[in-house]
């Protein structure tokens, strides 16, 4: 623990559900007590546009992060991937080769980079192995957020190839928890969830109207677990010099599965919803509208074995979050 309180952390996309994540794990360790500005450099988009190569470069020159955690993104939900193919694609790629090739120019010790588990091809044999990246076609409806996250992942991958350059990858199952987006269209499943159900208690609605038939198979990951898994892989990582990690095999690891080993139907989610915030009306599904990749469940194995898995139940974490949106509401924070 003592060792990774010198370090200089970056944590590029510090404001969003993600981020902000990752910035408190930082902080419940006792990271940057003296100034905050010092050890822990969160800067925000204003302060620093991580598209423009030459502001990223010179903010670099400047500010001399020694560990590097790429928790930017460009991210929506199927409505606005399947929309804004480009916008994804374009954007996603601008922040990630940015970073990580100047991370590298720079000589920075390590850096971390999160993907997501869609990656993977659209029927990959359950529970999702690492293995099976590039194995097959992607889910269509976000086909070009894919495409940009396996670019990150093999230009880390090719510059420890090629350079020795020190990174990680770590790919979550889908995410929740404070923080999240609400939009109406541009959200994951379950903030539009939250805040259908949420609308229609307080509306005294009879109804909600749900995406799809309800049927896929969906893991889930509290956000907070992922930056503990983020802490965790950073620390035990940060005790090698100039190694990578290794799995039970001896194999070299350059991205890791991140999830909660526990899978539920999209209808027995917006059940249990439902019922936590307590509307008493009808469930309706519209099967006009795509449902995504039928079943979607990662093989943690690897990362269980170095040590991490996952503390939150799914019960638990909506508690949470529903309990993080009604304060975003009341504090008018909610981002939608």
């Amino acid at each position: 623990m003592s060792d990774i309180l010198k370090e200089r952390i970056f944590i590029a996309g510090s404001s969003g559900m993600v981020g902000s994540s990752i910035k408190r794990a930082f902080l419940r360790i006792g990271f940057c007590k003296n100034s905050l500005s010092e050890n822990l450099l969160t800067p925000t988009h204003s302060e620093l546009d991580l598209t423009n190569y030459q502001q990223v470069d010179k903010w670099f020159q400047k500010n001399r992060p020694t560990i590097v955690i790429i928790a930017a993104a460009k991210v929506g939900g199927i409505f606005a991937n399947s929309n804004k193919p480009f916008d994804f694609i374009l954007e996603n790629l601008k922040i990630q080769t940015n970073l990580i090739e100047i991370a590298w120019k720079n000589n920075i010790k390590s850096l971390l980079f999160l993907g997501s588990s869609c990656i993977y091809p659209k029927f990959a044999p359950q529970p999702i192995k690492e293995e099976y990246l590039m194995t097959d076609q992607l889910e269509k409806t976000n086909e070009f957020y894919a495409l940009a996250k396996i670019a990150g992942i093999k230009l880390c991958q090719a510059l420890h190839i090629q350079h020795k350059f020190n990174s990680i990858c770590l790919m979550p199952t889908n995410l929740y928890g404070p923080g999240d987006n609400y939009h109406h269209l541009n959200s994951h499943v379950i903030p539009g969830l939250i805040k259908k159900f949420h609308f229609a208690k307080n509306n005294n609605l009879n109804s909600v109207n749900c995406w799809g038939s309800g049927t896929p198979l969906r893991e889930f990951l509290y956000v907070d677990d992922l930056a503990e898994a983020c802490l965790y892989i950073i620390e035990k990582w940060n005790s090698k010099t100039n190694q990578i990690l290794i799995d039970e095999n001896g194999e070299e690891i350059f991205w890791l599965n991140v999830g909660s080993q526990y899978e539920i139907s999209i209808k027995d989610l917006a059940h249990k919803i439902s019922t936590t915030i307590g509307f008493k009306g009808e469930i309706l599904w519209d099967k006009k509208m795509p449902d995504g990749t039928p079943r979607k469940k990662l093989d943690t194995s690897k990362i269980n074995h170095l040590g991490w898995s996952a503390k939150t139940n799914i019960d638990e974490g909506i508690k949470l979050t529903l309990e993080a949106f009604e304060k975003e509401i009341k504090t008018q924070k909610i981002r939608d």
